[in-house]
């Protein structure tokens, strides 16, 4: 018989609640936050050395609040100089917000955004149609390779469009992350579909290595308060659950014998930590910026 599971991402109004309820239950932005700040200058210090223009591509930029960040540091760097900030965003909801956030914003002059809605994938597709092959001085790919169907090729893409002094900054799950052990533990289970492929900065490693191309990783500890997931019934916890999972109602369709094991491995050290009664769960992120 078949499973009565379907994929998170098929149902994109259940999706985007859960992905805001994950957003305020982990420190997910805050870590990005803080390597952006602390980080991120020495990253771009050469993307714009001598250019009257610097060229960014921002591939799933969702609504703009990392995006927004990461054009104010390169300001800092380059006062005056003109930015063009091209983003590549699937879902219109998230371009709307992401054009408010631009509209509320000050400071932003000298940007000049493009919006596409389209994936990664057809904004290449595109590009080879028009046979255009247009060159960025930073491209940055923020927690968007899992719904990429082929990620050594999508990476090979978008490093071919790297200038000489240009930097490719992605942010995905750490291979220390309980996502890790709960993804190669389970993920055969869970109703996964063609949008969307689990991958961490284990298999991005392997990938870069193979390619023979360098790049520095950094490590950003995080963690997502999971504790409402315990609580029968409880709505925030079955988002949540869902969110873990990439699986629509998780907690009323899967298998009673998958749900039992998943909540037994939720609770182990492996994927998440006992702290103050709640439950930590290990949502470790990498930073790893590829060279030209």
């Amino acid at each position: 018989m078949a499973s009565p599971m379907r994929s998170l991402v098929n149902d994109p109004a259940r999706y985007l609640q859960s992905f805001r309820l994950f957003l305020a239950n982990s420190t997910e932005h805050q870590c990005m936050w803080d390597f952006m700040e602390t980080q991120l200058p020495a990253v771009i210090s050469s993307i714009g050395n001598g250019k009257p223009t610097i060229n960014i591509l921002s591939i799933g930029g969702g609504a703009g609040e990392i995006d927004l960040l990461i054009l104010s540091k390169v300001q800092a760097r380059y006062p005056g100089v003109t930015i063009n900030n091209e983003v590549i965003e699937p879902s219109a909801d998230q371009i709307f917000k992401y054009k408010e956030r631009v509209a509320e914003a000050s400071n932003l002059e000298n940007v000049k955004f493009t919006w596409h809605k389209e994936t990664a994938y057809e904004y290449e597709s595109r590009m080879n149609a028009e046979k255009k092959t247009k060159k960025w001085d930073f491209i940055h790919m923020i927690q968007m390779l899992y719904y990429v169907k082929d990620v050594p090729a999508t990476i090979r893409y978008f490093h071919s469009l790297l200038e000489a002094q240009a930097k490719l900054l992605i942010i995905l799950v750490s291979g220390s992350s309980g996502w890790e052990t709960l993804w190669k533990k389970y993920g055969s289970s869970f109703p996964l579909d063609d949008l969307c492929s689990y991958v961490s900065s284990a298999d991005l490693k392997r990938i870069l290595d193979s390619a023979g191309l360098k790049y520095q990783l950094h490590e950003l500890p995080s963690h997502m308060d999971i504790t409402s997931c315990f609580i029968e019934g409880n709505k925030d916890g079955e988002l949540l659950l869902d969110f873990l999972t990439e699986t629509c109602e998780f907690s009323k369709t899967a298998p009673p014998d998958l749900k039992r094991q998943v909540m037994e491995e939720l609770r182990k050290p492996e994927c998440s930590e006992k702290r103050d009664e709640k439950v930590l769960f290990n949502n470790n992120l990498s930073v790893i910026v590829i060279e030209p």
